[in-house]
């Protein structure tokens, strides 16, 4: 028993005495006086410290204030409560009015920074402590180094680590276990390494702490070596050890290892601590052994929340929507704590499957178990109400979370990217460095996604420098984010030398350098990175495959489409998805093979939907089919909704260009009664950090006069080439001399003129457009390219074509 003070002892003599019913009345009245021991108080103490286990804080501080006399231990009892009812602000208004401190006073307080995340609070308290003059114990400084984290300066925990040493703490274990402990959670490892060798004496609790430092530092193979000297020791695990050792597994990716400490688990007889089987629970189905995960879930002898939790976010991140709410349902039925219900995942089921209905009744319940003032339930409903179209809703949610980090402002600057809003995520983001935010690796992928989208070079170069400064450039996220912003910008070398320079790569990365090359139109390149993504022994995805026949079909690559094609569910065993198949209509209707194209429609699970019969009407029209077109048509013409008018444009000049301008008429009527409109083309280019956005014979620009006297120059000289204009691209019925000089100024030509006056001679020209390039624009490209000698990149909404010295990327095949 630990014995605060002298009154304390004597409280503690008088009850045993009574208890006893052996008084010795002279020997305790001669203590009484010797020690000022106060029944009264002693009394009072006793009532303070049942309210305060009661948790009747505010009874407790009413006696506090009535009683007489008060001493050491009453103020450290209350101060005690005030603590662990989490109000550490109370706690320390009370000790501030301490006269007489001891090492108990202050340890209580430590404890209190300990349990609200605030180290620097704590260490603060400690040097106070010593200018103060009390002595710490072994328990102040084992309370002290628990609250150690990442932010805590290495010279502060070695100060506190001298004056251990200095008092002879030493050699005690529990000091020694702790300052491990803390060595290995600020990230000094070499130092916990040493501390741990100089021990004289080690336990369970030693090893574990050594074990958990190396796994969560990446030292994964050290933590498995750690294990097996603990047993060469003949130290016996704990639950903690295994859970720490699990986790090194899954940073090594060995999923057989995984199994061997499971069996070794089981013989150890440690299957039944839920602990240790929710460890192995999150193992499993992190590695895509959800099967197996459930199986454990089901065997398990004793469940609890977090059990519940990591199985249905398990059957979450393996797309099994549907299990993962049977589950939940099941845990709705059970008495566990509602408040740790994983309202977060479930809100991410209903933002996936765009359930506005599903992910308010999750709302209603987060709110009911005040659920819904947690950061990750905030962040998560920001993001189910943004991706059911409801902004206003998000915004509200937004606005009332704490903004003091930069979570909440990744979840709705995330949300606004995933919906397509990408400049009103560049103005979130922009808001949320002005208050002094400077994000995390999740803020810049999503940031970077924007600019990609925007093709905003100037930006993202801004962001790729914050990146750097802050040094998120080892995250293999912002890496591949990074990656894929250069790409879809139209500067492939830069997106290369990024995933060059990435010290760790994933399947994210290695995706977005086969979605580069698949932009690019660079086939060869695609399917050699792709067999180099196969070589580093990861496994390939949906994603991966989906930029492969991508970029099959921007080459014509038929036989090398339908391999991969058919190897995706025979070799990989991945479920082939509708935009796989819509790849393979492109594929194969690009090359005039429509019937293995109609009867790939008919064999898939699915019926036909929009994107690929629209792939079918457009090569219809380039290979003249126009049988197929009419019934593709009609096809399109039936369905609910369209997302543009696109099918019946594409009708109308299959008809144009047959001159059969009474069917063009009759498409245009049913385009109109349907009130559908044709969508603008236009163009834009980024000079001098601002976006030029150009339509078809536009006149609005600033400099509108240069733009068509250099069209004019470009136009003589492109004579001069051999340039003749296809005025077959202009399906209207009206005389040549008006097509052509439509086809001078279409909005991809007007970009590039304002491109070649305003920047510096001999620089690459990048130009986006809304719409594919017409093949008059794309021929007259080609010769601007070789007139001017600048490389130019049209990057439309198929695919990119970098133009040099008159030749085009695509081989004339897009």
């Amino acid at each position: 028993m630990r014995l605060c003070n002298s009154s304390t002892a004597t409280s503690y003599m008088i009850t045993r005495c009574l208890y006893t019913k052996t008084i010795v009345t002279h020997s305790l009245d001669s203590t009484i006086i010797k020690t000022g021991f106060n029944p009264d108080t002693s009394h009072s103490n006793f009532q303070l410290n049942h309210l305060v286990v009661k948790g009747k804080l505010a009874q407790a501080h009413q006696l506090f204030d009535q009683m007489p006399h008060r001493n050491t231990y009453s103020l450290n009892t209350l101060i005690s409560g005030y603590v662990k009812s989490g109000n550490l602000d109370q706690a320390r208004e009370l000790f501030d009015t301490m006269s007489v401190r001891t090492a108990v006073s202050w340890t209580i307080l430590m404890g209190g920074y300990s349990q609200h995340d605030q180290p620097v609070g704590a260490f603060k308290l400690y040097a106070e402590m010593c200018r103060w003059g009390t002595l710490p114990d072994y328990v102040t400084f084992a309370t002290l180094l628990s609250c150690c984290d990442e932010t805590l300066m290495t010279k502060t925990l070695t100060q506190v680590h001298s004056h251990i040493v200095k008092l002879g703490f030493d050699w005690t274990l529990m000091v020694c276990n702790s300052l491990v402990d803390a060595y290995c959670k600020t990230g000094n490892l070499d130092l916990a390494n040493r501390l741990f060798v100089e021990m004289g004496m080690r336990d369970s609790v030693t090893f574990n702490a050594m074990i958990t430092g190396c796994s969560n530092n990446g030292l994964n193979s050290r933590a498995i070596d750690l294990f097996i000297d603990m047993q060469s020791c003949g130290v016996k695990p704990s639950e903690f050890t295994f859970a720490a050792v699990i986790c090194a597994c899954m940073g090594l990716n060995d999923v057989l290892l995984g199994q061997q400490f499971h069996a070794l688990v089981i013989k150890s007889n440690f299957v039944w601590n839920v602990f240790v089987s929710n460890a192995f629970l999150d193992f499993y189905s992190k590695h895509d052994s959800i099967d197996d995960a459930k199986r454990l879930f089901d065997e398990m002898l004793l469940l609890d929340c977090v059990s519940y939790n990591v199985i249905i976010t398990g059957f979450v991140w393996a797309g099994r929507l549907t299990e993962s709410l049977n589950i939940f349902r099941e845990l709705q039925r059970t008495k566990f704590n509602r408040k740790q219900f994983p309202f977060a995942t479930m809100l991410s089921v209903a933002a996936t499957e765009t359930n506005l209905k599903m992910g308010k009744q999750i709302h209603a319940q987060a709110l009911v178990t005040e659920a819904g003032s947690d950061i990750l339930v905030g962040n998560a409903l920001v993001d189910m109400y943004a991706k059911c179209d409801r902004f206003q809703d998000a915004n509200v949610i937004f606005a009332s979370l704490p903004h003091g980090s930069a979570v909440p402002w990744t979840a709705i600057i995330s949300a606004y990217v995933q919906n397509g809003c990408y400049d009103e995520a560049l103005q979130l983001f922009k808001q949320m460095r002005e208050a002094y935010i400077y994000g995390d690796q999740a803020t810049f992928a999503s940031t970077l996604r924007a600019s990609a989208n925007l093709t905003s070079l100037s930006l993202g170069k801004q962001l790729h420098s914050v990146m750097i400064t802050l040094g998120c450039m080892s995250n293999v996220f912002c890496g591949s984010s990074l990656l894929d912003m250069y790409a879809k910008c139209g500067y492939i070398k830069d997106a290369i030398q990024v995933f060059d320079e990435m010290p760790v790569r994933n399947t994210v990365s290695w995706n977005a350098m086969i979605s580069a090359y698949a932009q690019e139109g660079d086939a060869e390149a695609t399917l050699r990175t792709f067999e180099r993504l196969i070589e580093s022994g990861l496994k390939p995805d949906s994603v991966s495959f989906l930029s492969v026949l991508t970029a099959c079909s921007h080459r014509g690559l038929v036989e090398e489409g339908l391999a991969h094609f058919k190897s995706m569910n025979q070799t990989y065993r991945i479920d082939v998805k509708r935009e796989h198949y819509a790849s393979m209509v492109d594929l194969l209707c690009r090359c005039g093979r429509f019937d293995e194209a109609d009867k790939l429609m008919n064999e898939m699970p699915f019926e036909p939907d929009e994107i690929m019969l629209s792939s079918v009407l457009r090569s219809c029209r380039v290979h003249k089919n126009q049988d197929l077109a009419k019934r593709a048509a009609d096809s399109l013409f039936n369905m609910e909704v369209l997302r543009d008018a696109a099918p019946y444009v594409n009708m109308s000049n299959i008809y144009a260009e047959a001159g059969q301008w009474e069917d063009v008429s009759k498409v245009k009527k049913a385009m109109k009664d349907r009130g559908v409109r044709k969508v603008t083309a236009y163009s834009w280019v980024e000079v001098n950090h601002n976006v030029h956005v150009f339509t078809a014979n536009d006149r609005t620009h600033p400099q509108i006069e240069d733009i068509r006297k250099k069209i004019d120059v470009l136009w003589r000289k492109m004579d001069e080439e051999g340039y003749k204009p296809d005025t077959s691209v202009i399906l209207q019925n009206v005389n040549e001399e008006v097509k052509v000089e439509s086809l001078k100024y279409h909005s991809e030509r007007l970009a590039i003129a304002f491109a070649l006056v305003s920047t510096p001679e001999g620089s690459p020209i990048v130009v986006m457009k809304n719409l594919r390039t017409c093949m008059d624009c794309h021929a007259a490209i080609k010769i601007i390219s070789k007139i001017v000698g600048r490389d130019i990149i049209v990057r439309d909404s198929s695919r990119f074509h970098h133009f040099r010295d008159g030749c085009c990327s695509c081989g004339d095949y897009w």
